[in-house]
């Protein structure tokens, strides 16, 4: 059975029969998903015409890929479910036909307010098989705050106190957020002890003593995921009791009385939790992980037996039985939630949570059924990719698990992994991640707020983390790779709502652009897959090893060093070149807006002059581009002054105006996560640009005395490279040679230049395609650069620059270089003019 017969649903029938809960699955995904199910499909794309290999291979493969017709593949469910549109419908018919007031309020609005709420805390502890006699919900803004609740409230004692110090325990498989309560916990005298998942398990020989060891009082609190946002890995629950009766380490070891916070964040999103099975004394939760809606809002569940121990500093209102302003008098809320919960809370969005969980019944009946269904395709996800090979039988995946996916006691719906090419070389995680965009599948890249998994399964030590930062990655950036090792990985979740389309279309997207062909299938790997069998919770039997399909590593076993992929498709260093010249030169004074060609152009202090130095930005001040305004292709200078066909011209002064600067005109804005301080156009172009666009707009311009520096400067550029609202860089050159031959190949999908598409500021004539990736330096005219890097190309490409039209033929990998000024240590700003016809001379990178 070859990949194309596996890829299909009566195969993945064949490997689980839990999909769905009953009735016509796909007409519900339809009305209540519609956002995100577009024409799904089933077959892989014919095999494309003969043509050149490497990135021209990734380029005809994806334009011609009928995964471009499909919508949206939404498989990040871990960070942020997705709401059906009944919970919205329903809500907003709630609120809109009741009157809900301040729930500390007695009118009749208010106590409407605060009888809802104390439905939805019942509720809440239905879900979760509980009663308010047995625990109570506390609302936060999210599960980061009621971990920092606990952190605060928690009574840590010092050794100097008398007898031992606190112990803050927290397993190495655990959130940033539960890692940062040891900024909390250490000022207040607790010693902080990192658990090892394998340490945890060590001491079951163990029990509670008596004698002095059962006098103690010192309180301690070990906290542990009940899923692990990063791998799945569903932890034992009956961890929390073995905890709390001291028979596992580090509790064994230590005497006092031990406390347990369960981080149930992740685990609640696909898997029913059962606090009568586990009375964890403290649960945080998130609710926009289980219904996708509200935001912003979570829980802190506090186990009534354990809420006595919890001392707040802070009394906000509503928290306070009685004080006294003039004296140091205060005696806290009585009821739990109260005593906690400062001020007033999101009550509207308490309500819908009501609706929140309401939809979840109507629509899967049961979290039971909700993870039967998500393990499924998690199941099947992991079995085809980790068998995927190239031609040449390499592993494609390298998935990081701990276990092989045998079942939903041990194993949760996220999948994780880095890709490999046919050389064994890492994929960078941002690579995988930019091109999954651009088939509008959506996932996860990083370490995951999960620094400790990151590093087990990557096998990072700490001194390689400190170099990374020092190499300048820190968390949440795209710098996948450093010193050829990876940073991250990539994630995939699957949440209530997913289909088999989704785990199909991720799948021959992988298939698509990262396998050499032919694609082939390891049959035996997948046949140990499809009858494995899961340990029993209560054994004990959870395994020690990281499972990848390209090896299996112990646990303190050093995985083999790989080299970093350096792109699609390679190209010797020293490719022939011969005489080049400046054919084209483009300034585009409004960011993503059209181009002005131009023969002769100044150069200034941050690119070519004028070069984006305007942007419009919507009415929340967020920079509009192609990717989102298509539109604005059709907004082109003329000599400066603006317009799109059939509207008038308006005319923007070149130079700044000082009395713009007042504190009403002058803003803030961000350009590719960088802020720009930036001044207001006025009323007349933001009116003129709001017409033309359909939506509140406004045009700025970056203020004259504000620097921006390029982040990452090549060697050999200017000290001080300092850029306009561009991206990355203040020039951006493509090759025509190599524009010509991806138009050879693709004309027929083009009505118009493909070389506009790619808004270059500078086009030279050269002989051989791409070879500009090769150069390090060059002179164009009498004006040195440096190359900064390749330009990693988005999905603004499939904008048509005459039409406006955003087709389906988008771009990805890299396609250009970008270019800065390179001069000698305090020489002045590079100055002059660059003329069409000019010779360009480059310098390869030396070898």
């Amino acid at each position: 059975m070859d990949f194309h017969q596996l890829c299909t649903f009566e195969t993945f029938q064949q490997l689980w029969s839990h999909y769905g809960y009953g009735g016509n699955f796909r007409d519900v995904i339809e009305q209540e998903f519609a956002r995100i199910k577009g024409n799904d499909r089933g077959g892989l794309a014919p095999p494309p015409p003969p043509h050149p290999p490497g990135r021209l291979a990734v380029f005809y493969s994806f334009l011609s890929s009928p995964l471009l017709q499909t919508g949206t593949t939404y498989l990040d469910h871990a960070a942020a479910t997705l709401y059906p549109e009944s919970l919205v419908r329903d809500y907003c018919r709630d609120i809109t036909g009741n009157v809900y007031g301040n729930p500390h309020s007695h009118s009749p609005s208010s106590s409407l307010t605060h009888d809802t709420m104390e439905r939805v805390r019942y509720r809440v502890l239905q879900h979760f098989n509980t009663t308010p006699e047995e625990y109570s919900v506390v609302f936060t803004s999210g599960s980061t705050a009621a971990l920092k609740l606990v952190a605060e409230s928690f009574p840590w004692r010092r050794r100097a106190e008398g007898g031992a110090a606190s112990l803050f325990c927290y397993l190495t498989d655990s959130h940033t957020s539960v890692v940062g309560m040891r900024g909390l916990a250490s000022p207040r005298g607790a010693v902080a002890l990192p658990v090892l998942p394998q340490e945890l398990r060590c001491g079951a020989e163990g029990g509670a003593q008596g004698g002095d060891d059962a006098a103690c009082q010192t309180p301690h609190l070990f906290c542990y995921p009940a899923q692990s946002n990063f791998s799945g890995r569903k932890y034992p629950l009956g961890q929390v009791r073995g905890i709390q009766a001291r028979r596992l380490y580090p509790a064994c070891e230590r005497p006092g009385r031990w406390f347990v916070l369960l981080d149930a964040a992740s685990y609640v999103s696909c898997s029913p939790l059962n606090l009568r099975d586990c009375p964890a004394d403290f649960i945080p939760i998130s609710f926009y992980k289980m219904f996708g809606f509200p935001t912003g809002l979570g829980a802190l569940l506090v186990r009534n037996d354990a809420a006595s121990v919890l001392r707040k500093s802070y009394f906000g209102g509503g928290t306070a039985a009685a004080y006294l302003s003039g004296e140091d008098y205060y005696v806290p809320a009585a009821n739990v939630a109260d005593r906690f919960e400062d001020g007033t809370v999101s009550f509207l969005d308490i309500i819908a949570i009501n609706h929140g969980f309401e939809s979840l019944r109507r629509i899967t009946g049961s979290m039971h059924n909700i993870q039967q269904h998500t393990f499924g395709l998690a199941r099947y996800t992991y079995m085809l990719l980790s068998s995927l090979c190239h031609g040449n039988g390499k592993p494609v995946a390298r998935v990081y698990t701990e276990g092989q996916f045998e079942s939903s006691v041990t194993q949760g719906a996220i999948l994780n992994f880095n890709l490999v090419d046919s050389h064994g070389q890492i994929i960078g995680y941002s690579q995988v991640d930019r091109m999954a965009s651009l088939y509008d599948i959506h996932v996860r890249t990083g370490c995951f707020c999960n620094t400790g998994a990151c590093q087990f399964f990557l096998g990072i030590s700490g001194q390689q983390m400190r170099k990374n930062l020092q190499a300048g990655h820190v968390c949440g950036d795209s710098m996948d790779l450093v010193d050829g090792q990876p940073t991250g990985s990539v994630r995939v979740s699957f949440g209530y709502m997913s289909t088999f389309e989704d785990c199909q279309k991720f799948l021959k997207f992988v298939a698509e652009c990262f396998v050499e062909k032919p694609v082939t299938v390891d049959h035996a790997r997948l046949q140990r897959l499809k009858t494995a069998t899961a340990p029993s919770e209560d054994s004990g039997e959870y395994p020690s090893i990281k499972q990848t399909n390209g090896g299996v590593y112990e646990a303190d076993e050093q995985q083999p060093a790989e080299a970093p992929l350096t792109g699609f498709g390679f190209r010797d260093a020293h490719s022939r070149g011969g005489a080049y010249t400046l054919t084209g030169i483009y300034i585009y004074p409004i960011k993503s807006c059209g181009a002005c060609e131009v023969h002769d152009w100044p150069l200034g202090p941050q690119g070519l002059l004028y070069d984006r130095g305007w942007m419009v930005v919507n009415g929340n001040g967020v920079c509009l581009s192609q990717k989102r305004e298509p539109r604005l292709c059709l907004v082109r200078p003329q000599s400066l002054s603006v317009a799109p066909a059939g509207m008038n011209t308006i005319s923007v002064p070149l130079k700044d105006d000082a009395q713009l600067h007042t504190d009403e005109r002058v803003c803030q804005s961000k350009v590719c996560g960088d802020r720009v301080e930036t001044v207001d156009c006025g009323d007349e172009a933001a009116s003129w640009l709001s017409d033309f666009l359909g939506q509140p707009c406004r045009l700025i311009r970056q203020r004259p005395d504000f620097t921006r520096e390029m982040r990452k400067k090549p060697v050999g550029a200017a000290a001080s490279t300092s850029l306009s609202l561009v991206n990355e860089a203040q020039y951006l050159m493509i090759n025509s040679a190599s524009v010509e031959l991806i138009r050879e190949l693709m004309s027929c999908r083009f009505e118009h230049s493909v070389i506009s598409r790619f808004r270059a500021n500078l086009v030279i004539a050269g002989e051989e395609p791409f070879e500009e990736d090769n150069w390090s330096h060059l002179i164009i005219g009498s004006t040195r650069f440096v190359v900064a890097g390749q330009c990693g190309r988005c999905h603004m490409v499939g904008v048509d620059q005459e039409t406006g039209r955003n087709s389906t033929c988008h771009f990805q990998v890299t396609f250009g270089v970008y270019l800065t000024h390179e001069r000698p240590e305090g020489s002045p700003p590079a100055s002059g003019l660059l003329s069409v016809g000019s010779a360009v001379r480059p310098e390869p990178h030396s070898t």
